[in-house]
């Protein structure tokens, strides 16, 4: 999964990365931007797995089962 947070005050957001990497840059951000306030603002998940391949595996075996169908009507 991946995590991205949200400035409450402002339009900043992180980059989708590790929570930990998220919410260090989020508190960062408030340090920097907004040092008179509590950090808030909110978090999204991104539960996709990233290193999957979709639909790739699916399309294959519909082209070799498309194959095989082809060479068997002659």
């Amino acid at each position: 999964m991946a995590y991205r947070y949200r400035c409450g005050e402002c339009g900043f957001s992180t980059r989708w990365t590790t929570e930990s990497e998220a919410e260090d840059r989020s508190t960062a951000h408030y340090a920097d931007r907004h040092p008179q306030l509590v950090p808030g603002g909110s978090v999204e998940i991104n539960r996709k797995n990233l290193e999957t391949v979709g639909c790739l595996p699916m399309i294959g075996i519909a082209l070799l089962l498309l194959l095989i169908t082809a060479s068997c009507q002659r």
